[in-house]
């Protein structure tokens, strides 16, 4: 309209923040600023940080460590033990004549830093409309920030990395140059009772213990010897710290005690030496709460079970069950510390109960040994191999065999050649024990025989790895070893949903694409199941049997079908159980009171039949629980059940 004066258009924004930065630079420029602001930031900063006269990291944990001796004096018997550990160890000192950063000052400035960050944000953003339209209440807010921000991307959380690591980077390259090796009495080492001051360097102390002088009688000759005639003849009548003061000085031997003294007294004794070892690392009292009085005879473990014996491990026994199979009801213990697997296998227990329960068939008994044999010659060797596949031949390999045990029976000897080598797979028969001692015996005296044969045979390894022992083996998968087992059920599709939550069509599409085709993809040997191992190890633990074996024993392929029914028919098949009820650790009373829960303590009436009975629990254990944790796996409840059964909050 004319003579009307148009109105100035309304000020953006980003107008305005060009305004203010435009008055910024009138008296200093933009680069000027900035680099004001960096450097008042830095110089801040390293102020805080190197201003020194501050206690350090270490000092700090060193009043720590003089305030925790003072609650508690050790007594005179460990001070001595730990005078006497001293000879075996070494430590290192450093210097550092730097003062230490003021770390806890930064840390405090952080939580400063952030806390005026938010007040700042939480300010601006109450009356945006007001700052953003005055330039010098904008221009203070954004100063501020970019303080903020130049502090948080260049020292932000510096101070909440722990002390200890500073403590153990310390300068390495000056550790190197100012290192010294002493050999102070290990309480004067490890507990400090002198205060560090600012005049004092930070010490890091590092604990080297030589190699222990001691091995057990299985690998050391020297053990078989006498005991030294420099012991003292009143030895049985020296206190127990006396002792371990001997042992720590190498005047006794420690695989001696127990010839010394009596099993028990030697587990006394054991302790206070490692007791006092551990002390010189920083671990006092680290064995403490490890099981050691005579809940567990120890005369049973000595030149059985185990060497230069401390203690033993106690791990909770759960029982599942009971679980139909073969018609009788059997409960399954089950020695874990894994939360909810004894529960979920609980489950899959009930739910074969409650169809057809678990018929258990053994396809095959036989442990086996392959002994490697070499001749000097390939054509000698295949030589030796077409003799012991002559059946005739057989019989002078099963006489010498069976000459050396009441109960073994040679089987098999099936050989393998590879070049002058022959592996001799001999598979045996061997009762109720599981049988590695029986057929390694007997091997040896197959050998002898086929000597005889051929002069020119040597032995170069009892076991020659074609068994297979303790390893991941196709052979163990497709021939057997042990006891080969199948075991099967048929669970109604109304208990499937009832008790194991999910629908048949789920658990069989979830087993075929998981425990087939998933385990065909990672080129699995035996591993088509989805966590047999557990089973076969919590059954293993309880009963004494080897744990090492849980290896091929998890050998397992677990299939499941929908029957015409509408039912579930599950099946797990295992073709290498490897148990015993007599020899090893069943004979440990808390191992035997779990075999006789079971009903296969010792010998069975007939030889052989509490190692199958038992092979049988192993097959239907772990069927029971593939059947849980695929349902759970199908109904999307495994992280539950983990969250109920499997967490609690951490012990203080």
């Amino acid at each position: 309209m004319a003579g009307t004066t148009a109105s100035p258009p309304p000020l953006t924004v980003g107008m305005q923040i060009d305004a203010v930065i435009a008055r910024i630079q009138e008296p200093m420029s933009a680069n000027t600023l900035f680099a004001t602001v960096i450097a008042v930031s830095l110089a801040f900063s390293f102020y805080l940080l190197n201003s020194g006269g501050g206690s350090s990291a270490l000092a700090m944990m060193n009043e720590k460590e003089e305030e925790a001796d003072s609650l508690g004096k050790p007594k005179k018997k460990k001070q001595s033990l730990r005078r006497a550990s001293s000879t075996a160890a070494s430590t290192m000192t450093t210097s550092n004549d730097e003062p230490e950063p003021r770390w806890h000052i930064l840390k405090i400035t952080n939580y400063v830093a952030a806390t005026g960050f938010l007040l700042s944000v939480l300010q601006f953003a109450s009356n945006a409309s007001t700052y953003l339209n005055d330039s010098t209440s904008l221009l203070q807010f954004l100063s501020i920030w970019g303080i903020f921000l130049c502090y948080f991307f260049g020292f932000f959380g510096i101070s909440f990395i722990e002390l200890d690591d500073f403590a153990e980077q310390q300068q390495p390259s000056q550790q190197q140059q100012h290192q010294q090796v002493v050999q102070p009495p290990v309480s004067q080492v490890s507990r400090r009772s002198h205060k560090a001051d600012s005049s004092d360097p930070p010490v890091k102390v590092v604990n080297v213990h030589p190699p222990s002088s001691s091995a057990p009688v299985c690998t050391d000759p020297t053990s078989f010897k006498k005991p030294s005639s420099n012991i003292p003849n009143n030895l049985k009548e020296l206190p127990n710290s006396e002792i371990a003061s001997l042992v720590l000085q190498d005047k006794i031997k420690d695989h001696q005690l127990e010839k010394l003294l009596d099993p028990h007294r030697a587990v006394e004794v054991r302790r206070l030496k490692f007791d006092a070892k551990l002390d010189s690392l920083g671990h006092a009292g680290a064995l403490a709460e490890l099981p050691h009085k005579h809940d567990l005879d120890y005369k049973r473990v000595l030149g059985a079970n185990c060497e230069i014996v401390v203690g033993y491990i106690p791990i909770p026994v759960g029982m599942a069950g009971p679980i139909t199979l073969n018609g009788e009801s059997v409960y399954i213990p089950m020695a874990t510390t894994e939360g909810c697997l004894v529960a979920s296998t609980n489950r899959g227990c009930k739910a074969i109960s409650q169809g057809s329960g678990a018929s258990s068939t053994i396809l095959k008994d036989g442990i086996t040994r392959a002994p490697l044999v070499r001749m000097p010659s390939a054509k000698e060797a295949a030589e030796v191999a077409l003799w012991i596949d002559e059946s005739d031949n057989f019989l002078i390999l099963k006489e010498a065999f069976e000459s050396t045990t009441s109960f073994g029976k040679l089987l098999e000897a099936r050989p393998t050649v590879a070049g002058r080598n022959v592996y001799v797979r001999l598979r045996c028969f061997a009762g109720d024990a599981m049988g590695m001692n029986m057929i390694s015996k007997g091997s040896l005296a197959v050998i002898e025989a086929l000597k005889q044969v051929f002069p020119h045979l040597s032995l170069l390894a009892l076991s020659g790895n074609v068994c297979t022992d303790k390893k991941a083996a196709a052979m163990n998968w497709i021939e057997g070893r042990g006891k080969s087992v199948v075991v099967e059920s048929t669970i109604p599709k109304d208990v499937v949903r009832s008790t194991l939550k999910t629908t048949v069509p789920a658990i069989v599409e979830v087993n075929v694409n998981k425990n087939l085709i998933g385990s065909a993809m990672a080129g699995t040997v035996g591993g088509f199941n989805a966590h047999a191992a557990n089973n076969v190890t919590a059954v293993f633990i309880a009963t004494g049997q080897d744990p090492a074996q849980n290896v091929e024993s998890s050998n397992c392929i677990t299939l499941m079908e929908e029957t015409s029914e509408g039912d579930l028919w599950i099946s797990c098949t295992m073709p290498s159980i490897e148990v015993g009820t007599v020899g090893g650790g069943t004979g440990l009373p808390a191992q035997t009171a779990c075999l006789k829960a079971i009903g296969v303590k010792g010998g069975g009436e007939n030889p052989g039949d509490n190692a199958r009975q038992l092979a049988h629990v192993v097959a239907a254990a772990t069927m029971a629980g593939e059947l849980s944790l695929m349902a759970a796996l199908a109904s999307n409840s495994l992280v539950a059940a983990h969250m109920a059964h499997n967490r609690k909050p951490a012990s203080k």
